[in-house]
C-alpha cells in the first residue's frame, strides 16, 4: 500500500508529521509521501519524509478565508496553475493505486476527493466549539455562522460521506456527535496537536541555566511565518513592557519560542532597538530592568512546560498551551493569518482558556487580575484540558490507518478505535 499525505499549513503539515511517523514504525507501514499544499514542507523534509508535486508560498500563508483581499494576492502569484498542477499530482497517485490520507480543512479534503483514490480525512480546522459548548449554543457567535447545522458545512460533509471517504477523524469529541447527527462515521481518536509535548529534563535545564529563580514566567508565542512572526513580534514586546509595568517588584522571565525556520536577526534587533541589553549565554538573552528575555528555537514542549501562561498571537502553538492547562493573552495582528476573525474564533474554540485584548499594552493588568486569582486557573485548566482533548490521537489514528480497508468494495476492516 502506498499512501499519500495532504496538508495545508505549518500546523497541519506537524501534525501530519507526527501520525507519519508513527505509521512508519509499525508492522505492515505502507510507503509514504507527502503533498504539502501551502508552504514548501520544511516539516515534512526535516522528517526524511518525501514530498511529491509542486511547492510554491503564497502571500495568505494559506489563510485566504481570514481575509478575502490575500485571495487576490495568491492568484497574481500563481495560485490557480499550482492548484491544477496539484490536483494533477494526486489524479497521477491514484491511477498508480495509492491512497489519501487528507489532513486539514475542505482542500485537502476536495483534492482527495478529485482524486479518484480511497481516502480518509483528519479535520483539524474546525470545531464544534466555534458554535457551541456543551450547555449549547454561544451567545456570541455571529449571526451568518452555524445555519448548517453543525460547523462542519453541507458541501463539507458530503466530501466526507462519499463511499471513497473511509474514515472520518475530528479534533474533539462535540465536533464527532455532532458530525454523526448528519450520518457522517466520524470519530474522536485523541487529539493529535497534544502528542509529543512532553518536556525533556536536560533540555528544561540548559534552557534556564543562569536565569534568577522567579515566580512568573511566560512563554512568547508570535507565530511561524514570516513576515507576519515579526510583525507580532512588535506587538508583544510592548506587551512584555505592560507586564514588567504592573511586577516592577518581581523579577520576570520571558520565554521566547521561536519557530526554527525563523530567522532570529529581527527578533534581536527588535530588542535592541527597545533597550533590552544582550547578556553571554548559550541562548540568546536580554534583560531590561526586572525582566530577561530568553529565545529558543530548539525547546518549544520545555517553554510550554515552564511557563505559567503565555502572550500569544499564534495558531497551533496557542492551542497546545491551553491544552496543557494554561490561560493566554492575545489580541488581534495584522495578518494574514492572526486577524481580528482569526483571533475571536481562537477565543470561542478555547473559551475562557483565552483572553483576548484590546491591544497589547492591556496584557499587564489583565495577567496580574489572573495569576493572583487560584480558583480562576484552575478552572482555565480545566477548561484547557477539556477543550483541546487527549494527547496519544496519532498513535490511534496511525493505527486505524492500517486497519481500513482501502480496497474498492469499501468497508472497514475493523471497529473505529476509542479515544485514549
Amino acid at each position: 500500500m502506498k499512501i499519500l499525505c495532504i496538508s495545508n499549513g505549518h500546523g497541519e503539515d506537524g501534525i501530519a508529521v507526527r501520525i507519519l511517523k508513527t505509521l512508519q514504525g509499525l508492522s505492515g507501514a505502507p510507503d509514504i509521501a507527502a503533498m504539502p499544499i501551502v508552504g514548501a514542507g520544511e516539516a515534512f523534509q526535516r522528517a526524511g519524509i518525501a514530498t511529491l508535486g509542486p511547492t510554491q508560498a503564497m502571500p495568505s500563508g494559506g489563510f485566504i478565508y481570514m481575509d478575502g483581499r490575500q485571495l487576490a494576492k495568491d492568484v497574481q502569484s500563481g495560485l490557480v496553475q499550482l492548484t491544477l498542477a496539484q490536483i494533477q499530482t494526486v489524479k497521477d497517485w491514484a491511477k498508480k493505486g495509492g491512497v489519501i490520507f487528507a489532513v486539514g480543512d475542505i482542500v485537502p479534503l476536495a483534492l482527495a476527493c478529485l482524486s479518484g483514490a480511497p481516502y480518509a480525512f483528519l479535520g483539524t480546522a474546525k470545531s464544534e466549539y466555534w458554535l457551541r459548548d456543551e450547555a449549547g449554543p454561544l451567545p456570541d457567535r455571529p449571526w451568518f455562522e452555524g445555519w448548517a447545522g453543525p460547523v462542519y458545512l453541507p458541501w463539507e460533509r458530503w466530501l466526507m460521506s462519499r463511499h471513497r471517504c473511509r474514515a472520518v477523524f475530528v479534533r474533539d469529541g462535540l465536533t464527532a456527535d455532532w458530525l454523526q447527527r448528519f450520518g457522517i462515521p466520524a470519530h474522536y481518536a485523541g487529539n493529535p496537536m497534544m502528542d509529543n509535548l512532553h518536556p525533556n529534563a536536560e533540555k528544561r535545564a540548559q534552557l534556564i541555566a543562569g536565569l534568577p529563580q522567579a515566580e512568573r514566567i511566560l512563554v512568547l508565542l508570535p507565530g511561524s511565518r514570516s513576515p507576519e512572526a515579526e510583525r507580532n513580534w512588535q506587538q508583544i514586546l510592548q506587551a512584555v513592557e505592560s507586564v514588567a509595568a504592573v511586577y516592577a517588584d518581581e523579577p520576570l522571565i520571558f520565554l521566547a519560542a521561536i519557530a526554527p525556520t525563523l530567522d532570529l536577526t529581527p527578533y534581536s534587533q527588535a530588542l535592541l532597538l527597545a533597550g533590552w541589553q544582550s547578556q553571554e549565554s548559550a541562548y540568546p538573552t536580554y534583560q531590561k530592568t526586572n525582566a530577561i528575555l530568553r529565545i529558543s528555537q530548539d525547546a518549544y514542549a520545555e517553554c510550554l512546560d515552564l511557563a505559567m501562561g503565555a502572550i500569544a498571537t499564534a495558531g497551533t502553538a496557542t492551542e497546545q498551551l491551553v491544552g496543557l492547562g494554561k490561560p493566554a493573552f492575545t489580541f488581534a495582528g495584522e495578518g494574514p493569518q492572526f486577524t481580528r476573525t482569526f483571533a475571536e474564533v481562537q477565543a470561542r474554540l478555547l473559551g475562557e482558556s483565552i483572553q483576548l485584548l484590546p491591544d497589547p499594552d492591556a496584557v499587564g493588568s489583565a495577567a496580574k487580575a489572573l495569576f493572583t486569582d487560584p480558583q480562576r486557573l484552575e478552572q482555565l485548566r480545566q477548561n484547557g484540558q477539556h477543550r483541546m482533548g487527549q494527547a496519544g490521537g496519532g498513535d490511534a489514528i496511525a493505527a486505524r490507518l492500517l486497519q481500513i480497508k482501502w480496497s474498492d468494495d469499501g468497508g472497514d476492516a475493523s471497529p473505529l478505535p476509542t479515544a485514549p
